[in-house]
């Protein structure tokens, strides 16, 4: 395992400097790096480290949740309230329409089978993301008008709702009927998650807090272990109440950091922020080289010119539902633009859901995972490269 951690950490900053350097996205790089060395091109990666590969990549992602959760303010959300939960669906939906009426035709496939694949694809990928929107918090662009924050909520709220929908297309594939406690559920994760997860936050600034009135000083490296040891109870509670109470792991995470914000000293708060921002660089690696590393290349020759015209059109009526929900607020168009490009990118969702209809046994298993990479492949770097080129152009700093 030692060794292939090496070739993870060594290959993908090499690779990810390279890009860099001829301004191409780093992510870009990583990709790259696990594609080629990953289980379906060189394969020398350990099969230890595959095995928990999909685990390591929610270490990563919670990592960065944990960070953009300490960057942002609650007023901040409450300026951008209507539009981000527009943006938590609407686009998704979109997108999923577009699948269902266009992909029995394009595709070959039946009307339920062309549902989930618009499922998969419907999620925009927080890895890609949430690190954009945390630098430009950091530097500024579009916080006079909230824009990082209000994407960075949809996109958080998006997964959940996509997933959700995912799983019920699943079930109806396999011959179960769609139940209306499937969407009922998705308002109640999103609500307890919040709720679980501000719980955690207020319980966490009361124990730091009191632990310093006290003179027992915890340092600023501590309680970076302390919250991190929290959130990944945060999503062992999502499993433990699967059967009994629906909970956003993801969203109880981010509610948790912006709760120990509110309630810590600005200077500490500062300082967990700077400590999750070093942390994120081993994490990034990590998380996009093993994102890389599930992409199956031999995949994307199966799925032929038909599944790039369908990843592109739905594109198009994503971006039009994205659009759709800047209607009535104060953005201009350059802004509503950089909206619509932020809200393109797909990865860590489609490596993580994309290969299940296939081992499941479902007919449609291997185009759902051909989309699925092929997505990747296309969405990931034109939506990094779109963010990164563009939001000097289109924001105001």
């Amino acid at each position: 395992m030692l060794n292939s951690l090496a070739l993870i950490f060594l290959a993908g900053l090499s690779l990810a400097a390279i890009c860099q350097r001829i301004k191409l996205p780093r992510i870009i790089g990583m990709l790259v790096t696990g594609i080629m060395l990953g289980p379906f091109v060189l394969d020398l990666f350990d099969p230890s480290i595959l095995g928990i590969s999909s685990e390591l990549r929610r270490m990563a992602l919670v990592i960065i949740l944990i960070k953009a959760g300490l960057s942002l303010n609650i007023s901040d959300l409450k300026k951008v309230g209507r539009p981000a939960i527009l943006m938590s669906f609407l686009p998704a939906v979109f997108e999923i329409l577009a699948f269902v009426f266009l992909a029995p035709t394009i595709l070959k496939v039946t009307r339920i089978e062309a549902s989930i694949i618009g499922a998969v694809l419907g999620a925009v990928s927080p890895a890609v993301v949430v690190p954009r929107m945390v630098q430009l918090m950091e530097e500024k662009y579009g916080t006079n008008k909230s824009i990082p924050q209000m994407i960075l909520a949809g996109a958080s709220l998006d997964d959940v709702f996509v997933i959700v929908l995912f799983t019920t297309f699943i079930g109806m594939a396999q011959g179960e009927s769609a139940s209306v406690m499937d969407f009922i559920n998705i308002p109640v994760s999103i609500i307890s998650g919040i709720l679980i997860g501000a719980a955690a936050g207020f319980f966490l600034a009361w124990f730091f807090e009191t632990n310093y009135s006290h003179k027992n000083l915890v340092r600023n490296s501590m309680k970076v272990i302390i919250v991190l040891g929290t959130a990944f109870l945060l999503l062992a509670v999502e499993e433990w109440l699967e059967n009994i109470l629906p909970v956003s792991g993801l969203l109880a995470i981010m509610s948790m950091a912006m709760v120990l914000a509110m309630r810590s000293v600005p200077e500490v708060t500062k300082r967990l922020q700077e400590k999750y921002g070093k942390l994120w660089i081993a994490a990034e690696v990590i998380l996009f080289v093993l994102v890389g590393a599930a992409v199956d290349i031999r995949y994307t020759l199966e799925a032929g010119a038909g599944a790039v015209l369908m990843i592109f059109i739905g594109l198009v009526c994503r971006s039009i539902g994205t659009w759709l929900c800047m209607l009535g607020t104060n953005l201009n168009k350059k802004e509503k633009l950089y909206c619509v490009i932020a809200y393109l990118p797909k990865a860590t969702v489609q490596a993580a859901i994309g290969s299940v209809p296939l081992s499941l046994g479902l007919s449609c298993g291997n185009i759902v995972l051909s989309v699925a990479v092929l997505s990747i492949l296309i969405t990931a770097p034109l939506g990094a490269i779109g963010m990164d080129l563009s939001y000097k152009k289109l924001l105001t700093k």
